[in-house]
């Protein structure tokens, strides 16, 4: 029987710990049929700039990116936080080859949030209504937390009363 070329897998995680020193680093793996990539980003705290970064990425129809680690290096000093999507596409470019090397910096950015998030998280209330709109409204407070993780994607229950004020026509 002929290989089926519809078999694909996909795997992405990003990782987030604590150094000792007090900085974070954040680390987003992604291996598919095609790809293996991993994106490594040293994040000072409490300034949440980029002070290091590294990465690899191989695929197997796309050409090699040239001097990965020497493109990486044009967000280091861009703070986590609101924008930053935009100037990591500005520094980085949008290229094909590029283009899953921006999220996956992005996705390392996002994992530094929800990590500093965490403490908001632990102080919700135990019943759960009033849990579902303690989070509710944290992510109307934050954007950018939504649809960054499965708690808070598109279609959770966490999220619904966001998603219900945005069909109506709301600010969300």
């Amino acid at each position: 029987m002929a290989d089926n070329i519809l078999k694909f897998s996909l795997n992405r995680a990003t990782n987030v710990e604590k150094l000792d020193h007090g900085n974070l680093l954040s680390v987003c793996h992604l291996r598919d049929t095609f790809t293996e990539a991993e994106i490594r980003m040293v994040v000072k705290m409490p300034e949440l700039e980029i002070a290091e970064i590294s990465g690899h990425f191989r695929h197997i129809y796309l050409d090699g990116i040239d001097n990965l680690d020497d493109s990486l290096k044009k967000v280091l000093g861009v703070r986590v936080g609101a924008g930053m999507l935009k100037i990591i596409k500005g520094l980085l470019g949008e290229a094909e080859n590029l283009d899953q090397i921006v999220y996956m910096v992005e996705e390392c950015c996002h994992g530094v949030i929800l990590h500093l998030t965490k403490k908001v998280l632990l102080k919700a209330p135990d019943d759960p209504a009033g849990r579902q709109e303690f989070y509710s409204e944290m992510v109307k407070k934050s954007i950018r937390l939504y649809d960054r993780c499965a708690a808070f994607a598109k279609g959770s229950p966490l999220v619904a009363s966001l998603e219900a004020e945005k069909r109506a026509g709301g600010r969300f």
